[in-house]
């Protein structure tokens, strides 16, 4: 699957959250399940968390450290220009830019 798609899928997981909390209950209980009936391929073998951000907490997730055995150019532009920056505004709501 496409990353476009994927951010895609993600973005409308999140949306049924705000939408419907007993979605969201599910999302937190079983992550996993929830994100590969809308689309989200998880590989496998990975643990999926789900933390919620709240008015006066902001969760930081740092990124997985590259291997450290050399990048391939492309990898190095994936970094450079992939990542995103956390934002956490005056009311408490954080976002990515």
């Amino acid at each position: 699957m496409e990353k476009e798609d994927q951010k895609k899928n993600f973005g409308k997981v999140v949306a049924k959250t705000w939408a419907d909390e007993g979605y969201k209950q599910r999302l937190k209980s079983d992550p996993a399940a929830v994100l590969k009936e809308e689309g989200v391929e998880i590989p496998h073998g990975v643990e999926v968390r789900v933390v919620e951000n709240t008015e006066k907490v902001f969760h930081m997730v740092l990124p997985h450290k590259p291997a450290s055995d050399g990048l391939t150019d492309e990898q190095l532009d994936g970094l450079a220009g992939g990542s995103s920056v956390p934002l956490i505004s005056g009311d408490g709501t954080g976002g990515f830019f």
